[in-house]
């Protein structure tokens, strides 16, 4: 089943299916390592829509919880 980043649960690891943006958009998130086929684990959720703490590739990186709402995973 296919969830956003954004309602992974802390601690959980996915594997990236899809991304929904521009091109810019995607550019950026490839530009860090987030590209479909990876496994991304939830580290941390800043509470208030704040960021989302990610693992990917073992280094961590920070995105907005508005990107993390345009990547779809699925649970590994």
């Amino acid at each position: 089943m296919m969830i956003s980043l954004a309602d992974l649960e802390e601690g959980r690891k996915a594997m990236i299916i899809s991304i929904r943006g521009g091109f810019g958009f995607v550019r950026n998130l490839r530009a860090r390592g987030i590209r479909e086929g990876k496994i991304v684990e939830i580290v941390a959720k800043h509470p208030l829509r704040g960021p989302v703490v990610i693992s990917i590739d073992g280094r961590e990186t920070t995105i907005g919880r508005g990107m993390a709402e345009k990547i779809f995973v699925e649970r590994i």
